[in-house]
């Protein structure tokens, strides 16, 4: 927004920051008030199924006044009024936001709770990322590894790239704390699921016979990278599955952010679009299939995304869902 300069104008612009568990329409987006005026703002609150009260976010406190600052949301369709006074001159935002909209670990920690969140999901996403940072650091870093790629691929060019190592390194990361905080705050009790127990034994027992190949000189280090690798894009598609699953069956997809996946259409699409560009750029299209984790994973998560935007936008766009107490 273009801002001009007012002796005694105060410019509001109100947003308000929404996910998939409420819908909110606002009078007016766009506010000019002189100084000491006061305008009131209709909030046309529908579909909310959070918790958490609504609070208003101001940028410049100085300038502006919104009350109440905190909205306490009693029915799933209700019109809230709030009023806006103008304490000086200059421009300012306002965020209607709440809790849900921030990212899961910043949740946990400030709700000092994580019985929402799925352990075996944790336990998965930990085991395939750790793979998949061992995939990525050996064939990036460690001659030996790389030269075995170069003889069965001599005219092939390096399919990891550093920006590879770092988004599978932050991935673990990010899960372990995500899990610490699980260890530290209120869990209600739960585990890893049986079925995840067995997946991970599954997978245990194939890596472990993977690796006694390895020092045995039957398979290559490269293949045990690459079975490392295969078991992360395996992981992958079980977390998918189950999600397009559920909200097939509960013929709704309240309770996750459309958000993460348009963001995680665009992360798998520019991934394809690199490997391509660099197949192209170097002629050598076999190195999409010197890293086919990686490729799948884009794959897989455009796949996916635009099913569940499918989901979200046209199946089960005006369906409510309310899980039982």
């Amino acid at each position: 927004m273009k801002i001009r300069n007012y002796e005694s104008l105060l410019l509001l612009w109100i947003t308000c920051i929404t996910n998939s568990l409420c819908d909110v329409k606002i009078s007016t987006h766009d506010v000019q008030l002189t100084v000491g005026d006061t305008k009131a703002i209709t909030l046309e609150i529908s579909n909310y199924h959070a918790t958490e009260d609504i609070t208003f976010i101001i940028q410049h406190d100085d300038l502006v006044d919104v009350n109440p600052k905190v909205i306490q949301v009693k029915d799933p369709n209700e019109n809230v009024t709030i009023n806006v006074k103008a304490k000086a001159a200059g421009h300012s935002d306002v965020y209607a936001n709440n809790t849900n909209r921030k990212d899961l670990d910043d949740v946990y920690f400030r709700k000092k709770k994580c019985c929402r969140s799925k352990f075996r999901f944790l336990a998965l996403n930990l085991i395939g990322f750790s793979l998949y940072s061992i995939f990525n650091i050996g064939l990036y870093c460690i001659d030996e590894i790389k030269d075995e790629y170069f003889n069965r691929y001599p005219r092939g060019l390096n399919p990891v790239q550093l920006n590879d190592i770092f988004f599978a390194v932050h991935a673990v990361l990010v899960t372990l704390v995500t899990i610490g905080q699980c260890f530290i705050y209120q869990r209600d009790e739960q585990r890893v699921s049986i079925t995840a127990r067995g997946i991970i034994v599954v997978f245990a027992v194939f890596l472990i016979g993977s690796t006694i190949l390895t020092f045995t000189k039957v398979i290559q280090w490269l293949d045990l990278l690459y079975y490392c690798s295969y078991v992360k894009l395996t992981i992958t598609l079980i977390k998918y599955v189950p999600q397009a699953y559920m909200n097939y069956k509960r013929k709704s997809t309240i309770g996750w952010s459309i958000g993460n996946i348009f963001l995680d259409f665009t992360g798998g699409t520019l991934s394809m679009l690199q490997m391509i560009l660099n197949a192209y750029n170097y002629d050598d299209w076999i190195s999409i299939f010197g890293d086919v984790t990686k490729f799948g994973l884009g794959l897989f998560s455009v796949l996916f995304d635009v099913f569940f935007i499918v989901q979200h936008y046209v199946l089960y766009r005006h369906t409510n869902y309310e899980e039982n107490p």
